[in-house]
């Protein structure tokens, strides 16, 4: 009887030791990731009652030794305009562009293995038409696609987000004055991953600049400019994050389970529960704000559902990265002093980072009244024009830039 059991232990020792031993290999195996990148678009046609939006775009394998399928690609695109979207008509075209793709005429996708590091190609035609297409603001087009293999069948999204309409500089005309200066919001396209905030200030706002002039931009539309957004259905609360949300104000970005776990993926699940026991034992003795302190930057800066103007209202924004890096590009390259800011209505003004040559006191002096609006005025980026001792600055960057 005692060999029995004994050799029964063995087995069940066995089993478990096989068990444990493949579940350690699963988790170090590559997952079957296969990303669609946003990819570059262009307005092909610009015309009254027809456009055609063309985006190059890739799937990319990012496995090691693991082979992906991509057994469907498809696109949707939802309009945003001014106006009433009826009798416009879109039509959606994905067209295969690696070696040896059969370009189908009936629109079909064929089942496509993905090579392990693969980037292969593909085409997205977007064409729109109607009678009249001067309201279209936006094209958002949803990018649908499969990634099939060693983890079975996984629906995947990508959203893509294109202007189709452009304000001209004369739009922007209405200053405002401010303490110690005067300050212009300026309307631009609403702005993308395809754009770049150099040449965003180079386009709206050097007709308006003059010597001695700073030009600030809000954190959101600088994050949208660097990809720095995601769908909540991309976000996967864990155990953490659904339990936590419910201590954050309900007015909280964190208070949602989504926009807590974006902020643990960012920091990692001990940072943030650190911070958040810290911040706990700390506002006992009566001090706030602790855990906003540990939790790392994206903490205050991530904007939940609803928290920026359509089509972002839908989305997860977060904080720009290296905001330091692209106020000092925005100077040498346009000679204006630059800031960028988060700004709201209570009044409240945070530099991220700003040119060594500004005061801290004229920008939230000149800003406080949120010039820029959070709403739908689609003002991303304010002139602010000093105008008594703020202004004794040295203006030579810029005169040197508008020199022919």
């Amino acid at each position: 009887m005692s060999i029995l059991i004994a050799i029964l232990g063995s087995i069940v020792g066995l089993v478990i030791l096989v068990v444990l031993l493949l579940e350690a290999q699963y988790w170090q195996r590559p997952t079957n990731t296969l990303e669609l990148n946003s990819g570059k678009w262009e307005l092909a046609v610009y015309e009254p009652q027809r456009y055609v939006l063309v985006g190059q775009l890739e799937l990319h394998n990012v496995t090691r030794r693991l082979e992906v399928m991509a057994p469907n690609v498809r696109a949707e695109v939802k309009l945003l305009s001014s106006g009433s979207l009826e009798g416009i008509k879109i039509k959606t075209r994905m067209t295969p562009r690696f070696k040896n793709a059969e370009v189908r005429e009936d629109g079909y996708w064929e089942g496509h293995v993905v090579k392990s590091g693969a980037r292969d190609p593909i085409e997205a035609i977007i064409e729109i038409e109607g009678e009249d297409l001067s309201g279209l603001k936006v094209a958002w087009i949803q990018l649908n696609y499969v990634a099939y293999g060693s983890q079975g069948w996984i629906p995947r999204i990508r959203h893509v987000i294109v202007p189709l309409k452009f304000p001209s500089v004369e739009e922007s005309k209405r200053w405002r004055p401010a303490t110690h200066a005067d300050v212009l919001p300026i309307k631009t396209h609403l702005l993308t991953h395809l754009d770049d905030p150099v040449s965003v200030v180079k386009r709206y706002v050097m007709p308006h600049a003059q010597p001695g002039d700073i030009v600030t931009i809000g954190e959101s539309p600088i994050a949208i400019m660097q990809g720095r957004f995601q769908h909540p259905s991309e976000v996967k609360p864990g155990w953490l994050a659904t339990r936590l949300c419910y201590m954050f104000l309900p007015t909280s970005s964190l208070a949602s389970a989504c926009g807590l776990q974006t902020l643990i993926n960012l920091e990692g699940s001990v940072r943030v529960l650190g911070a958040f026991i810290v911040g706990s034992i700390a506002k006992i003795f009566g001090r706030k704000g602790v855990f906003y302190q540990l939790a790392g930057e994206q903490a205050r800066l991530i904007d939940d559902v609803t928290g920026t103007i359509p089509p972002y209202d839908q989305f997860i924004v977060l904080g720009p990265d290296n905001p330091q890096a692209i106020v000092d590009r925005i100077q040498q390259e346009t000679g204006l002093s630059a800031a960028i800011v988060d700004v709201n209505d209570l009044k409240a003004v945070k530099i991220l980072a700003a040119s060594s040559d500004l005061s801290m006191a004229l920008l939230k002096q000149a800003l406080i009244t949120n010039p820029a609006g959070n709403a739908n005025e689609q003002t991303p980026v304010v002139l602010i024009r000093p105008t008594d001792a703020f202004s004794e600055r040295s203006a030579v960057g810029l005169q040197s830039v508008n020199q022919p």
